[in-house]
């Protein structure tokens, strides 16, 4: 049997254009395909996907009122460094922060959760 691999990772909003923009630049990628419902990001050898919902609503965190639907963890060398770098981009930062001296937790422009880890 033929082994499937991942193709691409996509992420639900309300439009498209701008999230993929903003982890295009984030992640230093390619906005690769881009129409009205549907853009994709080529980064690292991986496809992200941003894909319109209509009535989409971001998840909630840490309620579980809505799931998170995905959370992306992203390794960096420079916690705070990529964190000015990401809310400069369009992220914004949780209140809450279960360990911020080797994690902080930030929401994309969709309100997707993230988390940049050292």
């Amino acid at each position: 049997m033929p082994t499937p691999t991942l193709a691409a990772i996509n992420l639900e909003c309300p439009d498209p254009a701008p999230l993929a923009a903003f982890w295009a630049r984030l992640l230093d990628g390619t906005v690769v395909l881009e129409t009205p419902d549907y853009c994709a990001v080529s980064a690292a050898g991986l496809v992200l996907g941003a894909a319109r919902v209509e009535g989409y609503r971001p998840p909630t965190w840490p309620s579980n009122d809505r799931s998170q639907q995905v959370h992306l963890d992203l390794r960096v060398d420079d916690l705070d460094g990529a964190e000015r770098d990401a809310l400069a981009l369009g992220a914004t930062k949780e209140d809450h922060q279960p360990s911020p001296e080797r994690s902080r937790v930030l929401r994309d422009p969709a309100g997707h959760p993230f988390c940049l880890r050292a």
